[in-house]
């Protein structure tokens, strides 16, 4: 006996979608669906993002996994949506071909590191932290005091190093060369009509075409309805009348709280 989650789908197209921020469970759901469609033998991927972005490791262990799929004969198009920005953009590189909203906003195409300087606001009420590190960098980004100029130089290599790789990977996905993608990566953003002229996406269109297009790619039924793998599990609390506005909130702040410090992909309006 076959399982159905073991069952071959050699003519079966199937569907990811990226909602919100690029984060830890983000990458846990996308990284489990591109084994099933592995698995399965998926001979199409219609990938949907809308996302503003987000952390450096989750965007770029999505966009090897989506190589690696490829690279087993699986046709991937991305199909831009509302947003797919920063690190959406460095996932949607990693397809085929992409296809966007003639409004889509992407591009923000850099890198960003915060950190918070409440040194000021700590003074006033009166509260001092004691630090004792094992090396003067051990407590870079600390809340209670500005960077030193050690520390920034330190900083803006890192950010340089990981803009370096961004712009190499938007540069090989896109087949452009690197001092073209650098001369508009500067943390601007497009919409898709823009991002058309400048070859970060392929053609204007929806979802549908972006549909149409993988299953051209894969030789299938133009008519064929995409299978979406990698569904987050529904909480109780989403069932409740305006729980969704809720839960894209939340999950906001949850990006927020648990990248500070982090260098991060992400789209600031």
């Amino acid at each position: 006996m076959i399982w159905p989650w073991k069952r071959k789908s050699k003519k079966r197209m199937a569907r990811v979608v990226i909602d919100g921020p690029i984060n830890g469970s983000t990458r846990k759901l996308v990284l489990k669906a591109l084994k099933q469609i592995e698995d399965r033998e998926f001979p199409a991927l219609l990938l949907r993002i809308d996302s503003p972005g987000g952390t450096v490791g989750d965007s770029q262990e999505i966009h090897s996994a989506l190589l690696r799929l490829r690279e087993k004969g699986c046709h991937v198009v991305a199909s831009f949506g509302n947003i797919s920005a920063s690190g959406g953009v460095y996932v949607g590189v990693a397809a085929e071909k992409i296809i966007a909203n003639p409004g889509t906003i992407t591009g923000s195409i850099g890198v960003i590191l915060r950190g918070n300087n409440l040194s000021k606001l700590l003074e006033k009420i009166g509260i001092r932290f004691e630090t004792v590190k094992s090396g003067v960098f051990k407590d870079i980004l600390a809340p209670d005091r500005a960077l030193t100029t050690d520390e920034r130089e330190l900083l803006q290599s890192l950010i340089d190093s990981s803009y370096d790789q961004f712009v190499k990977a938007v540069a090989e996905g896109r087949n452009l060369n690197e001092e073209t993608v650098k001369s508009f990566s500067d943390g601007r953003v497009f919409t898709g009509i823009q991002a058309k002229e400048l070859g970060l996406v392929d053609d204007i269109g929806d979802e549908n075409d972006a549909r149409l297009l993988a299953a051209q790619l894969a030789d299938l039924d133009d008519k064929i309805k995409p299978i979406t793998l990698g569904k987050p599990k529904k909480k109780l609390m989403n069932l409740l009348p305006g729980s969704r506005i809720f839960s894209k909130l939340m999950d906001l702040i949850e990006m927020e709280l648990s990248s500070n410090g982090q260098i991060l992909w992400l789209f600031k309006p």
